[in-house]
Parts: C-alpha cells; structure tokens; sequence
C-alpha cells in the first residue's frame, strides 16, 4: 500500500541518478551575515573566489556592534586587506547553502515519505489513488445541517442554560406546575435564539469571507497559454502565473521569474507578521526552460506544519535530480513584491497548504467573564438547593405534625372545592409524605429560579452587539492609509480587552516599536559620534525630474560629511568605502512611494534586517543612496554622481558576528 495515496514514481530503470554530494546544485544564495561599519578581510570568501574567479577580487564584510555607549565607539576602518589570484571565472550566484539546504541535501527522502508531483500535469498527478485536495478553504463552523446541534451543544456548555433547561422541564409536570407551561420556556427560548442569531451571522462572513477568497482569480498554463482559473480550481501540478502585489493562491516551487538570475522577493507578513522582503529562487534549470515546454517530476515531502522547512527534489526530462530547499517554495498568502512576474508549480493546495496547517480553525471562544460567571451561577445553584431543601424538610416535619388535620387544611383538602367531588368519589390526590416533600422541593426551586436571573443572560448577549458596533465605529481605531477599520471577529471575549493585565510579546518589535538607528562611526581611529550639530538628512537626489527621498531621516555628523563630499587624501578615502559598503554590502530592495506631491517620490529600504536597513538609510542620508538593486547589478547615487556596481555575490545578515559579504566589480578593478 503506498501512503497518501500517491502516484508511484517512475521505474528505476527510467530514473535518473540522483545528485549527491558535490553534484547537488547548491542554492544561489548565502547565508545571512550583516553589514555594518567596520570593513574586515574575510579569508574563507577569497578562498572561495580564488577558485571561482579569473580576475582578482577582494572581499570585505561590514561588521557592527553596537556599542553600550555611542561616545566610547573606538574600533578603527583602515584594515583593508586585499586577496590577489588568477582564477578561472567569477560566477554571479552563491555557491554557499542555507542551513534548511544543506540538511535537506543530507537527509534522503524515501518514497514512502514523498509526494510525487507531475510538472504541468495536473490529472496525473491527482489521478487515482493519489485524490489530492482541492485549493479550497473552509473557515466556517456550521453547515445548514449541522448549526442545530452544534449551536445548541455549544451553549449548553455554560451552566445558565442547563439551569434553567432543568427549570422547564419541571415546569411540564402537573404536580409541579407553577408558572404556565409558555411562561416557562420563553425566557430560555429567547436566550437561545438571541445567541443563535449571532453566531449564526458570524458564521455567514466566514461563509462570504471563504466564497471571495476561493473565487478569486489566477493565471493557470492550460494547453500553452496562461488563463485566468479560481483559486478553488487549482490542483497539483498546476504551472501558476503570478504579477507583482498579487497573493499566492497555494504553496508551489519556484521555477521562473522576471529576473534572470531567477530571484524574486515576497512578503510573508500573513505567516509570520515579518513585513521585510525576502528573497526566494528559481534553479537556472528551470529558468532556461519556457512555461510551456517545462515538464519533469518534483517528489517533495509530504505536507507539514513547518513553514521554514522543505525537502524536495525536481527531476526534469530524465536529467539528473536537482535539489530544492527552502529557498525554492513560496508558500500560500505571500505577496509578490518587487518583482514583475513569476511561475511556480504547486505542490500543495487547500488544506494541504503550510498556512492552513498552522491554523487551528475558529474555535467557540468564552471569556473570563462568562467563566466567572458561571462559578457564580453554581454557587447561586448550591445555595438555592440548600434553601429548597431545608425548606422541604420543615414541610414533611410539619405534614408529621399535623397528619390528622390535613383533611381539614386548605392547601392539603383531600376533597376538590371546584364542585366536582362526585368523581373523584371521595378520594383526594394524595402521595404520601415522602412525595410531597420532593413536591414541595421542586415546587420551591420554580418559585426561587429568580435568585438566578436569566435577564443577566440575554442583556450581556445585548451588550456585546452593542459594543461591538462601537468598536468599529470608533474613528481613533481607523487607519487613515487603507481606511481600514476595526473587525470584530468574536463578539464573545469584547470584555476581556478589558481585563488584560499582563502583554507578552514574542520578540522585540511585534508590540513594540523595533528602531534601529544609526549612531556614529569611527574612521582609522577617529570618532564621529557627535551629532549635536547635525540635522536629520535624507540626502533627495533627482532623477528624470522626480525628487527621490529616502523614507527615513538619519541625524548626521557634519565634519564626517565634509570629509566625505571634499575631503582628500587617505582619511577621505577610507571615509568613502565604509559608506559605499553599506550602501552596496547588503540585501536590501529600494521601494519607490508616491507621496502627494507627483513631483517628488519616497523611497524604502525593504529587507530581511533592521540592521541592514539602519545602515542603508545611514549611508543614503551621508550622500551613497542605493537607488537601484538587481541580481547583477547595483546603482548607487555618491552625491549626485551614478555609480554602477557590478554585483557578483551577496549575502543576508544573520549570524552572532553581524556580517555581510558583497563582491562588486570595482573591487576587482581596484586590485588588480
């Protein structure tokens, strides 16, 4: 029996060798050092590009600590080295793997634990047994069949509801009727209706909110061209279009972008919050291949809730199995950002998908006030069967003491006044003691379900409608740039907004605002803390009319501008290759605003690294804007003169040392 279901993949004899080893293409990209002021030889990087490279290269790397005091930074920047060899080629992509790569290469994926995925073939993929799910999503807790019972089990779980369940059913036995059999289901009746209602209109936008999301459109290859296809249509093995801004309707590999070194940037912020770009790659393999003719296997792990984590390998036309990592997916609600186009293959769809995995459906929510208040509805209970009780016990010893004048005792006649005595021929409608104190107890409790109000109930059901209409009606919870209001998605825990006492936050910046700024720098020994004199500067620069301004001011130093726009000899120098590697040692994307003025333009630094941004807009605001970012090139702005860098290799910042490695082609130039 094979699992999931899955399609058996090819014969042995039609398989290709898989790569291992040195024959794995590694993923074009570094690991994540970070930039920042001091410039360091990195000699396992020259080793690298001795081997790689027919020019002489030299490698620096930026490296910041933030120091305890600002006043007491000291390290100085002369320390260039140089590393001259004669090598046979410099190669553009990173010949470094990720750690997810690295261990994906290592670890074998057996058949049994795959999925096999037929690239751009999509009925043989899902052809039986292999029956994947559709790309649909279901958020809603009622269907029309189950609403009834489950709605109903739901609020039977507050102790209110039983209480007073109890009080109606008592209220239909003859000798225990007190109130009019109607007067005694209405209020709970009412309740439950009340409470019916709304979740059942909540559910409705969960059922409007799934119908948009599943209808919306993307562009599919079918027969070799790309037609628009809902959401809900697409199946695995799929080849799916995608333009910039758009969303990723399921998790697919990466197989071609706008690029030609295949990058493309995503936003993840409806997985993990992050607003920052990151960047994710297409193997050149399947980038030479056009959409159409592109053809292959991809045999994958099977869907996980790991969304930092993927296995799989890509074999195309009989050609040896290439190795994918995290690198090579893009999973589903990303954004496409900064990037024209791209063209991936699903791999997972629907439930299947890493974004549903992780979420836990939309459970029934209470409050701590609801919790509260049904230890106070069982404490109300107790006392109440106390008092019936004690209450019963006086009777039946009263009923012991006057057994002889019962006859006689209106309440306990043993004929019936209404004129009708001849048919009951004598006899009263009498139990015995015994079962007229359970009477008397029943009866005690109907007559004292006051202690008990169910009007508490239906009035804080009320209040909740109420203060949930307010709370999206509340301008000073209005975005003023997507006017984008406040959503009320539980109207069961409003009041606990109420009762926060403690916030507990997963990492700095996700409540709390994650600045990081730019303090000084220290040139061959020289301290430029101070910044007392300085203004915040942007440093605008024009181009083809338009004023571009960096988003972010940064409080400067002026003597260290000064030195940096006329200054001369080594100092200077030094000066301007710490900022031009900051403006180029990097992985930041600039972003072009508009702002209301069309004449002028904003321009955002977007990146995995609040270091790495800090310092860009540190050397944007000391005259090295980075303007333009491609896989191959960079263009950076040195006070209103162009520089065109030719970028050869660069890395992300991660890493206890903050370092980031960048080789440009002036570099190369300069030694050799």
């Amino acid at each position: 029996m094979r699992p999931e279901g899955q399609l058996p993949p090819p014969h042995p004899s039609q398989r290709p060798p898989q790569a291992t080893g040195a024959d794995m293409d590694p993923p074009a990209r570094l690991p994540d050092p970070v930039p920042s002021p001091i410039l360091k030889h990195s000699p396992s990087i020259s080793r690298s590009l001795r081997s790689a490279a027919d020019t002489s290269s030299v490698t620096f790397a930026a490296d910041f600590r933030s120091p305890s005091k600002p006043e007491s930074t000291s390290p100085s920047f002369d320390s260039f080295r140089t590393a001259r060899s004669r090598p046979s080629s410099v190669s553009r992509s990173s010949t470094r793997r990720s750690a997810s790569d690295r261990a994906g290469s290592q670890r074998d994926l057996r058949d049994e634990d795959a999925r096999f995925v037929y690239i751009n073939d999509a009925p043989c993929t899902n052809a039986p047994p292999a029956m994947f799910p559709d790309n649909s999503i279901h958020t809603s807790k009622y269907s029309l069949l189950t609403f009834i019972p489950r709605n109903l089990y739901e609020q039977f779980q507050r102790v209110a509801y039983i209480y007073f369940l109890i009080l109606a059913v008592l209220n239909f036995v003859p000798q225990l009727l007190v109130l009019s059999k109607e007067a005694g289901v209405l209020p709970l009746a009412f309740v439950l209706g009340v409470t019916a209602v709304k979740d059942a209109y909540e559910d409705w936008r969960r059922h409007r909110s799934d119908k948009n999301e599943n209808n919306r459109t993307a562009s599919v290859l079918a027969d070799g061209v790309f037609r628009p296809k809902r959401w809900k249509d697409i199946q695995v093995g799929d080849v799916v279009r995608l333009v910039a801004n758009e969303t990723l309707p399921c998790d697919m590999v990466l197989v071609s972008t706008s690029d030609p070194t295949g990058v493309a940037y995503i936003q993840t912020i409806n997985l993990d919050g992050e607003s920052n770009l990151k960047t994710r790659y297409a193997k050149q393999e399947t980038m030479s291949t056009p959409p159409e003719a592109l053809a292959g296997l991809i045999k994958c792990e099977k869907p996980n809730r790991n969304i930092y984590g993927f296995l799989a390998t890509v074999d195309l036309n009989g050609r040896r199995a290439i190795s994918l990592g995290t690198s090579n997916v893009m999973l589903r609600g990303c954004e496409l950002k900064n990037t024209a186009w791209a063209i991936g293959v699903a791999v997972y769809t629907g439930r299947d998908t890493k974004v549903v995995l992780n979420s836990s459906g939309a459970p029934s929510k209470r409050s701590r006030l609801e919790t509260h208040m049904n230890r106070e509805i069982i404490a109300l209970a107790v006392a109440l069967v106390v008092l019936c009780s004690v209450l019963s016990l006086l009777t039946g010893i009263w009923m012991g003491d006057h057994v002889d004048q019962l006859a006689i005792i209106p309440f306990f006649h043993k004929y019936d006044y209404s004129g009708a005595a001849e048919h009951h021929h004598g006899r009263y409608n009498w139990y015995g003691t015994g079962a007229q104190v359970v009477f008397t107890f029943m009866s005690a409790v109907i007559q004292f379900q006051v202690m008990i109000p169910i009007a508490l109930i239906i009035s804080m059901e009320l209040i909740r409608v109420g203060q949930a209409y307010f709370m999206v009606q509340d301008n000073h919870m209005l975005d003023n740039k997507s006017q984008a209001r406040f959503q009320c998605r539980a109207l069961n825990i409003n009041e606990d907004l109420g009762q926060i006492k403690y916030v507990f936050s997963d990492k700095t910046g996700t409540l709390t605002q994650n600045r990081m700024e730019f303090r000084c720098a220290s040139v061959q020994g020289r301290d430029f803390s101070e910044t007392d004199g300085g203004e915040e500067d942007g440093h605008a620069v024009q181009a083809d009319g338009v004023v571009l301004r960096p988003k972010t001011a940064v409080k400067t130093n002026p003597k260290l501008t000064a030195l940096l726009k006329d200054g001369t000899g080594t100092k200077a120098s030094r000066a301007r290759d710490l900022f031009l590697a900051l403006a180029t040692c990097n992985t930041i994307v600039p972003i072009v605003e508009d702002t209301v003025n069309p004449a002028a333009k904003l321009v955002e630094y977007q990146g995995e690294s609040p270091d790495e941004q800090a310092l860009v807009y540190a050397a944007a605001a000391y005259g090295h804007k980075l303007v333009e970012r491609t896989s191959g090139h960079i263009v950076v702005d040195v006070f209103g003169a162009r520089q065109r860098e030719t970028s050869y290799r660069s890395s992300e910042t991660r890493g206890k040392l903050k370092r980031s490695v960048g080789v440009t082609k002036s570099w190369v130039r300069r030694l050799m």
